[in-house]
């Protein structure tokens, strides 16, 4: 009885800005231990013993960031599917188990939001196992949450009649509920916490699909077998996996279905949906403050602080949010957080960046950051992974100087091709074919300078790419 662990990252994570944003969001992150949340969920399922290899479902402009994570963990997918754009899980996990049909068609599929965090591992995995146990007798398995106090965050899983030992039939899905009716809840017991995670047989999931959501079964179904491959990745077919609904598999399935079932779990289970989560599972201090980084509190109580680049330093203040990035100094009550997606969004509707990228971008080759930009000239620095090589391209209205700060480059200009040493620099005129790479073992360190009438990232025509990206660059990739 092998499982087949996916792992769903699909998510942007706004409520987490300015740490999470669209291009490097928070389950690429590491918020809570020194691993990228991802990773975190991704060696919770290595045992070979119970565990086939993983399956990651992401959208395109991460793949290359998952990739890079995934191979310095050691870990090696069996596949990773890329959505051409979200249709939330529901597609998604009919996806993943339509591709574990093509190997294994009654394997057992485990649904995982790639950005949960879960202290006790030895829990999570005994929940598994018995869910497992279910699933192998077709049953769609939930996992709820023991609450450990009313929350209204959260939707909720009330339980039915038990089913064999540690489950019961779902006897209805409720939504987040005001306090009130959560405080009801942790009184009558039976309730538990809907965590969003999913096990269940690959037929069974897409027998239920074919009643209760068929579109959904049979897009996501030709997706598949119509995606193409693309370096280590399977690109789902983009007009059918489009035409999905958008739908979650709780709306879309697990409501109907009569073979539904939960499994309560209490395994020191977060979401990290919000800031005041991470106050909540953080190590704190006498005074009740979580801080990371360069941090300084004098008179502070129960704050969450997080420097990034900078000191942080508090005086007299108690109860707040305080998260600086280097391009964003993010200040808040601790009992508004949920509401930072109004900031997000009013940074978009001003047409402004911040909520897309931060000063450092991630590239498949590396990445490079933002030191100094103006009227016509921008400043980067680049870093190059050993081995690494940018696209062969051209611009059409900057031009650019490399200078190597640590490293050696091999750099073609045209049609001369040649090695650059430390303090050493080549200047690239508009409109001329270069190239960047590092044939050496340690990373590549380059200073570039551009001028220009136009500075953006997609004035880049690509002519070669070992990374299979369209010719024509777009800023995000």
């Amino acid at each position: 009885m092998t499982i087949y662990p996916v792992i769903l990252s699909g998510g942007v994570g706004s409520r987490l800005w300015p740490t999470s944003r669209a291009l490097y969001p928070k389950q690429l992150l590491p918020l809570v231990s020194e691993r990228a949340m991802l990773l975190e969920t991704a060696l919770r399922v290595t045992d070979p013993a119970l565990f086939a290899p993983t399956i990651v479902v992401s959208n395109d402009e991460h793949r290359f960031i998952i990739a890079q994570q995934m191979r310095e963990a050691g870990l090696v997918p069996l596949a990773h599917l890329l959505e051409p754009e979200g249709r939330n899980t529901a597609p998604a996990a009919a996806a993943a188990a339509a591709f574990v049909q093509t190997r294994d068609p009654r394997g057992i599929v485990l649904v995982l939001p790639a950005d949960h965090h879960i202290r006790d591992i030895a829990a999570f995995r005994a929940a598994v196992e018995r869910g497992a146990e279910l699933a192998h007798d077709g049953k769609l398995v939930t996992f709820g949450i023991v609450p450990s106090a009313p929350e209204t965050g959260y939707g909720y899983i009330k339980r039915g009649v038990p089913v064999g030992t540690g489950a019961f039939a779902v006897a209805r899905f409720v939504e987040k509920p005001d306090m009130a009716t959560a405080k009801t809840y942790l009184d009558q017991g039976g309730y538990d916490w809907n965590a969003g995670i999913f096990m269940f047989r690959a037929d069974r999931i897409l027998d239920e699909m074919r009643i209760h959501c068929p579109s959904i079964a049979a897009l996501a179904a030709e997706a598949v077998h119509k995606g193409n491959r693309d370096l280590d990745f399977l690109r789902l077919q983009s007009e059918a996996f489009r035409a999905c609904p958008s739908n979650s598999i709780d709306y879309a399935v697990m409501e109907h279905t009569r073979d539904a079932v939960v499994v309560p779990v209490d395994m020191g289970w977060s979401d990290i949906g919000s800031w005041s989560a991470l106050w909540d599972v953080g190590d704190k201090d006498r005074s009740g403050n979580v801080a990371t980084g360069d941090v300084l509190t004098e008179d502070t109580r129960n704050c969450f602080i997080r420097a990034e680049t900078g000191l942080v330093a508090t005086l007299g203040v108690e109860n707040l949010i305080i998260v600086e990035t280097g391009d964003v100094l993010f200040v808040a009550a601790k009992d508004r957080v949920q509401d930072v997606k109004k900031i997000v969004e009013r940074i978009a509707a001003n047409g402004r960046t911040e909520h897309q990228a931060h000063n450092r971008v991630y590239r498949p080759w590396g990445f490079y950051e933002s030191l100094d930009t103006g009227e016509r000239h921008q400043v980067k620095h680049l870093m190059v992974y050993p081995g690494a090589a940018l696209s062969l391209q051209m611009h059409h209205r900057r031009a650019e100087h490399w200078v190597v700060v640590s490293g050696h480059a091999r750099v073609t200009v045209g049609h001369d091709v040649r090695i650059l040493y430390e303090n050493e620099s080549t200047y690239i005129p508009v409109g001329t074919k270069h190239r960047l790479e590092n044939p050496g073992t340690d990373p590549l360190s380059i200073i570039e300078v551009q001028s220009g009438d136009y500075l953006g990232e997609d004035d880049i025509v690509r002519f070669d790419d070992v990374y299979g990206r369209s010719s024509k660059a777009s800023a995000a990739e």
